[in-house]
């Protein structure tokens, strides 16, 4: 079981048919702000959801991604090395909402058979994700409300932001994800 935004929980079933599971395709600056954006796709390719982040968890999203050792334990590497001491296994991490433009996630646990629901910034729910292999969820509702990108030829209203971003995201290059300095 899982909060939902009103507090009321929802159990296995809801939660396969209201929640997609997606990839970290990459990342990459807003070319306007020049702030980091992880770009998360579902498994079809069909959709892709940017989510805007600060530096530092970039960087760490980025070190796992490019596994970029570190002489000593960055804070997402210290929290996967609790989890393992503990013998805590991560189920999936999920972007459960949206709010007033900031995203919400939980950190689905599983201890001594028991899940625990940890509330979670996401840029920091995908960077543990990382480094544990779990996987990542974004809920219907949040892709639904947030400017996802619908990846599909035949589109839906917004058609000309849509082909903008796909273009956008399929001419991205692993330069363009930026190496980001410790």
């Amino acid at each position: 079981m899982y909060p939902k935004a009103d507090g009321a929980l929802e159990g296995e079933e809801g939660r396969n048919m209201a929640e997609i599971e997606m990839k970290v395709k990459g990342l990459t600056l807003d070319p306007l702000t020049n702030m980091p954006i992880v770009i998360l796709k579902d498994l079809e390719e069909q959709r892709a959801l940017p989510i805007w982040v600060g530096i530092f968890e970039a960087n760490a999203i980025a070190l796992e991604m490019e596994k970029v050792p570190t002489p000593r334990p960055m804070t997402h590497d210290l929290i996967k090395n609790i989890l393992d001491g503990i013998k805590a296994k991560v189920n999936r991490i999920v972007v459960n909402d949206l709010k007033d433009n900031t995203f919400y996630a939980i950190i689905s646990l599983n201890i001594n058979h028991s899940e625990v629901i940890i509330d979670s910034r996401p840029s920091d729910a995908i960077a543990i994700a990382l480094r544990v292999n779990a996987p990542i969820y974004v809920a219907k509702k949040v892709l639904d409300e947030a400017k996802s990108i619908d990846l599909t030829v035949e589109g839906k209203e917004g058609r000309d932001d849509s082909e903008k971003w796909k273009e956008w995201l399929e001419n991205l290059k692993p330069e363009d994800f930026g190496k980001y300095e410790v």
